[in-house]
């Protein structure tokens, strides 16, 4: 249908529906979950839809079918004809033959049985390549079209805050900008192979207090505005997203399903957001039962219509018989309902669903892991891999070396995944089925390099289990080299030591593996730390003792064998930290985007310097930079352009990520130290350079000052042309000029970068 079609078509809808079919598009239904057992998340057992059966759900239409794939293990193909089915039966069950719209977790991939397993999205940030991002989306979004689903739950795009926060390994970073450019290549990726994008969760669900999952969240209007908000805003406005998620959290008071000022003054009124608001799950029922701010569910489900959820989810409950009562009281407007039901339906005339010869066909064998794919999860995971540090040279290993691999993650396929993995997810409660999908060990990638290994597990991720010391000390003390495989194990609500509902109260290591690190530093062989973790920890003290540093984040699938890829030297390791590691693990954690007195200073005995900061990352290679401004006069209505010449001076291929960071000596408010306003990531060949353009709008140094609006102030800056946030190499010194500005949701959002390569000529010349 022409988009005309759709919009006469979505208006003989509305004013054909009676009451009853206008609710049942606002709703979803998970068909299979389990509502009981000590796998359930907490509150599932609230999902039932209203008590009604299936066909009585369906009588008037559907609005969203929930996770039909990720719910239980099922054979793809399987899977495919049962959801065809359930889509014939909705078809026929109302009178306007309309589908459901199904709905699928997809943040480290599809989250179904069999289908492939990405990195998680804290190693999308380490990679600090956008376009791989975007590929390995388009790729996610392809198997899930081939399934006969429509949207995905992702990306996240809350700004890490606080690392204890369990959910941190679903968070691509701690800056705002980083998040909001590869959140955003995310979301055309998935969003141009024709499922729709849905950002989450939206907003400051990560700014929780203590790093608790749902906790409080108390936060600034200036903090808000600008760390928390700006990756939804490019997200919404450069990548063309279709779908916004509530967050659980409350800002300052007022949860963001009951707010409106959120979720449309400034969603819909100022971004332009044309697409449907989704509860998170449960969560317009957590308006009563949790926040304690309705009465009961018609009052819940009253105020999130009224704020601009559109759609209830996982199943319908307060959008269902409560709502319903509440309209006939006269309580509740049903223009709100109408309001809601033309988005919903205008997605799904989008979609295709609302087109006359739409059919539930089932395709007879989806795509959902594939050579191209399993490719793309092993390109992304060897980018990711951070060489924190290799003081001796201890990496790569030396081949024909005798190593030890030893820890309770060396040989372990789960140690690669996320809790939103689908094995981690759910597979784990069904282990008859197995993981679905082939994932290689550390182990195992190390002996198909051909290396000579011994491996002892020496302890658990959690227990206090000391029993394997001894021989784990023992294969190290035989060794040329020892490497231990340490970190988290993901999982849900308590069952793991990172991911939802997996908060820490500290940022030491789970259980002894601290211990058991320090055990084998004590043999005298080099030891090789190699973390698969979800969060960063406080690893400074082990680090110092250490031949080498290895920080991976949940690599998915194929991390086995980048790993071994990166520790025996066939790829030169590349990524940046998304987030800083802390040197102190019992301190409040905090990130480097701090203003100088979140910084060390004389007026504390604490002090909160990063062990490792943000941005930082080794390579077997080294490289120079020369970096230049090409005017020292930035007008605060113009653009400021930074070149950076940058030569691989080593002897082998590498990758160099350089970064760009606004340094703003006086503001008319505090402001941090430093914060990325750029990056490129350059690959080259031993003696090739290439020139690095950077063309900074001066709207990228807008903050929000005295008056709550954001301004570009004129005055004294630097572009910091560095290696990290705590690096300095070039310090460019210029001086925006002109009258201060403000600026709004139409200003510039992102640094243009392009990057040419030269011949040896022109970098002489």
């Amino acid at each position: 249908m022409t988009h005309d079609a759709q919009q006469d078509r979505v208006d003989d809808l509305v004013t054909g529906m009676t009451l009853d079919e206008k609710l049942s598009q606002l709703v979803g239904l998970w068909v299979g979950a389990d509502a009981t057992g000590a796998g359930v998340a907490p509150h599932q057992s609230e999902m039932t839809a209203d008590g009604l059966g299936w066909s009585e759900v369906i009588r008037g239409g559907l609005g969203q079918l929930t996770r039909p794939y990720g719910s239980a293990p099922v054979d793809p193909a399987a899977g495919a004809r049962s959801l065809a089915a359930s889509q014939a039966q909705i078809v026929a069950a109302n009178r306007f033959g309309i589908p459901a719209l199904v709905h699928e977790e997809c943040l480290a991939g599809f989250a179904a049985w069999g289908a492939t397993a990405y990195p998680v999205p804290l190693s999308w940030g380490a990679s600090f390549d956008p376009d791989l991002v975007e590929a390995m989306a388009a790729r996610i979004g392809a198997s899930m079209r081939s399934a006969g689903v429509h949207q995905g739950l992702a990306p996240v795009l809350d700004v890490t805050r606080d690392y204890r926060w369990g959910r941190t390994e679903e968070t691509i970073g701690e800056d705002p900008y980083l998040v909001g450019t590869v959140g955003t290549a995310y979301v055309r990726g998935l969003e141009g192979s024709g499922v729709v994008a849905t950002l989450k969760h939206f907003a400051g669900y990560s700014a929780s207090r203590a790093g608790r999952n749902l906790a409080p969240v108390s936060i600034g209007r200036r903090e808000l505005a600008d760390v928390v908000l700006p990756p939804f805003e490019m997200a919404v406005r450069d990548g063309g997203a279709r779908s916004v998620m509530h967050s659980y959290a409350e800002l300052d008071g007022v949860p963001s399903a009951a707010d409106a000022g959120l979720l449309t003054t400034l969603l819909r009124d100022t971004w332009g957001f044309t697409g449907t608001v989704v509860a998170d799950y449960f969560g317009i029922r957590f308006l009563q039962t949790l926040h304690g701010v309705a009465g009961s569910e018609a009052e819940a489900a009253a105020l999130a219509l009224a704020a601009g959820v559109d759609v209830e989810l996982p199943s319908v409950h307060c959008y269902g018989l409560p709502l319903r009562d509440a309209l006939a009281r006269g309580e509740v407007d049903e223009a709100l309902v109408d309001r809601a039901l033309r988005r919903v339906l205008t997605q799904k005339a989008e979609l295709g669903l609302l087109d006359p010869d739409w059919s539930p066909q089932a395709h007879a064998e989806p795509v959902l892991d594939d050579e191209q794919s399993r490719d793309l999860a092993l390109r992304l995971a060897r980018e990711a891999i951070v060489l924190l540090s290799n003081p001796t040279g201890a990496l790569p290993l030396r081949p024909g070396a005798r190593v030890a691999l030893v820890g309770p993650l060396a040989d372990d396929p789960m140690a690669m995944l996320g809790c939103y993995s689908f094995p981690a997810h759910v597979g784990v409660h069904h282990p008859e089925a197995g993981l679905g999908i082939e994932i290689p060990t550390v182990l195992d990638g190390l002996r198909a390099a051909g290396l000579d290994v011994t491996h002892a597990r020496g302890c658990d991720v959690t227990d206090q289990d000391r029993d394997g010391f001894a021989e784990a000390v023992a294969a190290a003390r035989d060794a040329d080299v020892c490497v231990v495989a340490v970190g988290d194990r993901a999982g849900l609500f308590g069952r793991g030591t990172s991911g939802e509902g997996c908060d820490a109260t500290d940022l030491h290591l789970p259980g002894v593996q601290a211990d058991l690190v320090r055990a084998l530093l004590g043999t005298g062989t080099p030891v090789v730390l190699l973390l698969l973790t979800g969060r960063p920890y406080a690893i400074a003290p082990l680090a110092a003792d250490a031949a080498a540093v290895v920080q991976t984040f949940f690599p998915g699938q194929r991390g086995g064998q980048a790993i071994a890829d990166v520790l025996t030297g066939v790829v030169n390791p590349s990524g940046r930290l998304p987030v800083s590691i802390p040197a102190d693990a019992s301190g409040q954690p905090g990130t480097y985007l701090s203003a100088p007195l979140g910084r060390r200073s004389g007026v504390s005995s604490v002090d909160p310097t990063a062990a490792f900061p943000f941005g930082h990352g080794l390579s077997y290679t080294s490289f120079s930079w020369s970096a230049r401004a090409t005017s020292e006069v930035w007008p605060t209505d113009g653009d400021a352009t930074v070149e950076v010449l940058v030569t691989n001076t080593g002897e082998r291929a590498g990758a160099d990520v350089v970064q760009l960071y606004l340094h703003d000596p006086v503001a008319q408010v505090t402001r941090p130290v430093v914060r990325l306003v750029g990056y490129a990531r350059v690959e080259l060949e031993p003696g090739d350079s290439a020139l690095v353009t950077f063309t900074v709008p001066a709207d990228v140094t807008a903050f929000t000052g005295l008056s709550g609006t954001r301004i570009v102030e004129p005055g004294d800056v630097e572009l910091r042309v560095a290696r990290s946030s705590a690096d300095g190499s070039d310090a460019l010194e210029l001086r925006l000029t002109g009258e201060l500005r403000e600026v709004d949701h139409t200003r510039r959002l992102t640094t243009g970068v392009a990057v040419t390569a030269l011949h040896a000529m022109e970098v002489t010349a």
